[in-house]
């Protein structure tokens, strides 16, 4: 599967190396250039923009967010709707506040685009071990996801929770235990 992803932290950088690994093709962007040129030496297709990453996705296109919980989650989604179609997906792989998250898939729901929530456990051993990742939004859409989820978890490391803001609850629970 072909997949954008956003943000190249010490999760993200290790997350695209996993789906790379896995046999994905994976377009990236980060606002550091530096880590967009150390990704693409192990396979990722960089992208010099938002607009760029967008471009070099299929029709469907799937784009992953591994930034920080807040503001930057919504100052990426407000860059990408008008670049999306509908029934593609964006994914928010960080810590959101899972009421905020509803509200954001309200949001992008009126585009006629999907919002995954995807709470990501694993930290810097996930490149090796695999993340546990708790996952909610539109069944149809997280279905769609499903090959990137099985890639990035280890076996049987991964729930579908139910509808927008379950993911991002039961990880705020994970952290809590």
């Amino acid at each position: 599967m072909k997949i954008g992803f956003i943000g190249l932290g010490k999760m993200g950088f290790n997350m695209v190396h996993r789906l790379l690994i896995n046999n994905h093709e994976v377009v990236v962007w980060d606002r550091s250039a530096e880590s967009i040129k150390e990704i693409e030496k192990l396979g990722a297709i960089g992208a010099n923009s938002l607009e760029d990453l967008v471009k070099k996705l299929p029709e469907r296109k799937v784009i992953w967010l591994m930034v920080p919980a807040g503001k930057p989650v919504d100052e990426n989604i407000d860059l990408l709707l008008p670049l999306l179609r509908k029934n593609d997906i964006i994914v928010d792989g960080g810590n959101s506040y899972w009421r905020e998250t509803q509200q954001r898939a309200e949001k992008v729901a009126a585009n006629g685009a999907y919002y995954i929530d995807c709470g990501t456990s694993g930290g810097v051993w996930g490149l090796q071990n695999g993340y546990s990742l708790m996952y909610g939004g539109d069944k149809g859409a997280a279905d769609y996801i499903e090959p990137i989820i099985k890639s990035l978890a280890p076996e049987n490391g991964y729930v579908y929770c139910g509808g927008s803001g379950t993911g991002h609850m039961v990880k705020m629970v994970h952290n809590g235990i």
